[in-house]
């Protein structure tokens, strides 16, 4: 699969997908007369590396995690570990998202509340 095809799959720039290929988020692409060929394999780095990326990891982690992954299964426990404390700091930064959800929720309902009264109060929140 092209390059342009990889990136309208995925929507992920050509240039990103470039720049990922160059700092080892994604394998090595083979080329065919200088045209990047991309394999079923490399897609779903491709798309691991995008949910990654989506869930707020560095490239710097997703670049560690891809080292690790290319020494093999000696590795495995501090691949986990190295999820675990990302999924960890995805779970304070999902509560924050939650905690100002509900606080922007409360700010909408008084403001529906006073342009059907024409009174805007708040509660004690």
């Amino acid at each position: 699969m092209k390059i342009a095809e990889v990136s309208k799959r995925y929507g992920i720039p050509q240039e990103t997908l470039r720049y990922y290929e160059r700092v080892n988020v994604i394998p090595k692409i083979a080329r065919e007369n200088g045209i990047r060929n991309f394999t079923e394999d490399d897609c779903i780095w491709v798309q691991f590396a995008k949910c990654l990326r989506a869930a707020g990891l560095s490239v710097e982690a997703i670049i560690e995690y891809r080292r690790l992954t290319l020494i093999g299964d000696s590795t495995i426990e501090a691949r986990c570990e190295l999820l675990k404390s990302e999924r960890e700091k995805l779970i304070d930064q999902k509560r924050s998202i939650d905690e100002a959800l509900e606080l922007l929720n409360y700010k909408v309902s008084r403001y529906e509340e006073a342009v059907k009264t024409g009174v805007l109060s708040w509660d004690k929140k």
